[in-house]
């Protein structure tokens, strides 16, 4: 049995420790804890709770609040979580306390440490999930000179394409807050479908001339990975106005990359409904990518180097100190490819009316320098790939069937958590601790169904002499299966066609080879 009395101040403690709670409000923050717990009086001696300031997360405190809630009925059966989120909350300090504090920071002792006090905060107040995001799979697979990272997400749900697009044209519903963005989640308390956010905090701030706000996501892919949201409840759009909104970002936070998905369903990531940006302190495999050998010039655009990424899918690398010309430069790539036909490469602008067109501009800065990466995207369909030609094909679905949005389009993978029970079973298959079974492995309720074929392949080598051998086998499967996935996504294949095509975009927007 949890002592809710002991538990209040132990929850003081930590907050007056991590979450800037004045001395002198204890008394009346303890009084709303009896409330809430459903007490009529403190503890008389509570003992020594100083082993509550080592605490590096709040995790047991939080455990602590669930199983009190539950012995005592304050919650029902599913909703131990909710509640949790609302006492954090509580004990929190006020949105505009942080963006104040944080603002102070920034001005005093520079954005890295307003940064660090604010990813810090999200983190002692159980906002950032800091427990649940370690336990994530994590490797690298070095390709030649390019690496991947790739992560297997235990806590991320797969979704369905077809699914997301349906975002962008469903009817408005009397519900608020609009979407799981809004800047309205702040201190909601949650319902069945919408998760609990009274111990979200943001930071204002202007991109474009907008308000918008920066908040850090809950279940990180990456270091310190930030969303920038607008304020505006409007759907994505790539247009000139979001490269001033990159630029923008970086000039405020110069120690954080930022970048948008494209924007439409297959390849615009998994909300479309609300425009909003991914960002913070990670360099992507995308990044480290040096430059084809071949090299451009832009002659408007003298100030700007320019080249092609040496990545997997298309990728122009804008380079300059000077803010106005690779903006300039930059829109004139997001005009020119918003309604660039190549028919040879299989790229459509549009097809009947519908745009099948985007692109992803990532940006960062090198000292006073900016860096543009804008990684071209077509979201066309046919008949031999219903679910995008630019995208995973088919083949690759038993990995990842989802769209390739920005973050993996930068060479980041984030698989699903399903498959770290599959990949397991694959490898005690292809080991013969398992029995390799064909006819059980084709009915579709099998658990392995979907990689009936892969497992039939890793097989078709040999079985592996021991369990080490096949897990080896298995990882460097997904390895070429997640490299695969990006070339697929290329617009611009390695081929004769592809290089041409390329070139041909280029001349289109001003940028011609040396």
């Amino acid at each position: 049995m949890i002592n809710g009395k002991i538990l209040i101040e132990k929850l003081l403690v930590y907050a007056e420790t991590f979450l800037s709670l004045n001395k002198r409000d204890e008394i009346y923050f303890r009084n709303l804890l009896l409330r809430e717990f459903k007490l009529d009086e403190p503890a008389e001696n509570a003992g020594d709770l100083s082993f509550v300031k080592n605490y590096d997360v709040p995790d047991e405190l939080v455990g602590e609040i669930a199983a009190y809630a539950r012995e005592n009925g304050l919650v029902k059966d599913g909703e131990e979580g909710r509640y949790c989120t609302y006492i954090m909350g509580i004990l929190s300090p006020l949105p505009s306390e942080v963006n104040e504090t944080f603002m102070k920071i920034k001005a005093e002792r520079g954005i890295e440490k307003a940064c660090e006090y604010f990813y810090n905060l999200s983190v002692k107040n159980d906002y950032v999930q800091k427990t649940a995001i370690s336990r994530n799979l994590k490797w690298e697979y070095k390709d030649g000179d390019r690496t991947l990272e790739i992560t297997i997400n235990l806590s991320k749900p797969e979704k369905d394409n077809k699914e997301i697009a349906k975002l962008l044209t469903a009817p408005k519903k009397a519900k608020y807050p609009a979407c799981l963005l809004c800047k309205e989640n702040e201190g909601f308390e949650g319902t069945a479908t919408h998760p609990a956010r009274e111990n979200i905090r943001t930071v204002s701030l202007t991109l474009g001339g907008e308000p918008w706000f920066v908040q850090y996501s809950p279940y990180a892919y990456y270091n310190e990975h930030m969303i920038a949201i607008s304020e505006k409840h409007a759907p994505m759009h790539i247009e000139s106005d979001t490269i001033d909104k990159v630029l923008d970002f970086v000039d405020f936070f110069p120690n954080y990359m930022i970048g948008s998905n494209a924007a439409l369903p297959i390849i615009g990531g998994s909300i479309l409904n609300h425009e909003h940006f991914q960002g913070g302190g990670h360099l992507m495999p995308m990044h480290k990518a040096p430059l084809l050998k071949t090299e451009y010039v832009c002659a408007k655009y003298p100030n700007v180097k320019v080249g092609v990424a040496d990545w997997y899918n298309s990728v122009i690398r804008l380079e300059s100190s000077d803010r106005k010309q690779i903006g300039d430069l930059a829109k004139n790539v997001v005009k020119g490819w918003a309604g660039f036909t190549c028919k040879p490469c299989g790229i459509y602008a549009e097809t009947d009316g519908v745009k099948h067109n985007s692109l992803s501009p990532v940006c960062r800065k090198n000292g006073d320098v900016y860096v543009v990466d804008m990684i071209l995207r077509n979201n066309v369909t046919s008949e031999e790939y219903p679910d995008g030609v630019f995208h995973a094909h088919p083949e690759y679905h038993n990995i990842k069937k989802e769209g390739i949005g920005l973050i993996e389009a930068m060479g980041l993978f984030i698989l699903p958590g399903r498959l770290k029970k599959q990949l397991a079973e694959i490898a005690k298959i292809l080991c013969g601790e398992t029995p390799y079974d064909e006819a059980a492995l084709a009915d579709k309720d099998n658990y392995l169904y979907a990689h009936r074929f892969m497992i039939k392949e890793l097989l078709s080598a040999g079985v592996a002499k021991d369990e080490q051998e096949a897990e080896k086998r298995v990882t460097d499967k997904v390895n070429d299966v997640c490299r695969n996935i990006l070339l697929n996504t290329a617009v611009f294949k390695k081929d004769e066609n592809g290089v041409k095509g390329f070139d041909g975009f280029l001349a289109s927007v001003g940028i011609e080879r040396k």
